[in-house]
């Protein structure tokens, strides 16, 4: 196995692998006819407006489809995206963008103070994250030792989000010029799935680059750092209590796990 895939299994492993969305060129009844074997079944499958590429979500995975799909997401062949689990995780994800109505423009400079901000914000708080590039915005992962209730995860990050909007408001930059939104939530957990670290963007067939507050990591370091991120950054139940009693994320005997 290519050690790349044992990364993507270690760290992601606190994700269902028993539904998954899978972006790919590959469609036909052939296509179809061979990823419906041993059980598997299809939700729905779509193309992406203007490109060639195939949008499917499937369920009923078994292990041995997931394990080739993870190969296949590292060899850049796919992009693998992953569900949250519908009650508790042990991971969750921000997920900033730019505005629709700038999804135009190359560079909107409110985006790059919003991932140092967000970045900020949580190391202070002792969860730091790893970011990476997606399209053109950012996914900024965070893994826990324990799975906590998908309230307060959404909580959570919706008060470290409004942490670092409000530090964007005091440079005087239009946070309206941003778009956040949070996973796991609670109202979309089987609708809205997540690209895996090591893909692709459909759109711009961009690596998804790890960010640091220095520069943006080549594939090569970028792979290196998500290693590290695994090893290193998982945030205990100490930690986090701590970091939302800080942001004011309360009652938290009720919601963790």
């Amino acid at each position: 196995m290519d050690k790349r895939e044992q990364l993507i299994q270690d760290f992601f492993s606190a994700l269902p692998t028993d539904r998954v969305k899978l972006e790919t060129p590959q469609h036909g009844f052939a296509f179809l006819d061979e990823m419906l074997t041993g059980g598997m079944t299809l939700e729905y499958g779509e193309r992406v407006l203007c490109r060639a590429v195939y949008k499917y979500k499937f369920a009923n995975v078994p292990t041995w489809r997931m394990e080739a799909f993870i190969g296949s997401h590292v060899r850049k062949e796919c992009n693998l995206c992953l569900y949250f689990r519908e009650n508790a995780n042990s991971m969750l994800c921000f997920n900033l963008d730019r505005a629709h109505k700038l999804s135009h423009l190359p560079i909107v400079p409110e985006m790059e103070a919003t991932v140092r901000l967000l970045s900020d914000v949580l190391t202070t708080l002792g969860c730091q994250p790893l970011a990476v590039t997606s399209g053109k915005g950012y996914h900024l992962w965070c893994r826990l030792a324990e799975p906590v209730s998908n309230d307060t995860l959404y909580n959570f990050m919706l008060r470290a989000m409004a942490k670092a909007l409000h530090g964007l408001h005091l440079k005087g930059l239009d946070h309206l010029r941003v778009q956040a939104r949070f996973y796991p939530d609670p109202r979309t957990l089987d609708k809205i799935s997540l690209r895996l670290f090591g893909s692709e963007h459909v759109s711009t067939k961009v690596f998804s680059n790890v960010w640091t507050p220095d520069c943006l990591l080549d594939e090569e370091a970028s792979w290196t750092m998500f290693e590290e991120h695994r090893k290193l950054c998982t945030i205990s139940v100490e930690t986090f209590r701590s970091a939302c009693e800080t942001l004011g994320v309360k009652p938290l005997s009720a919601h963790v796990v």
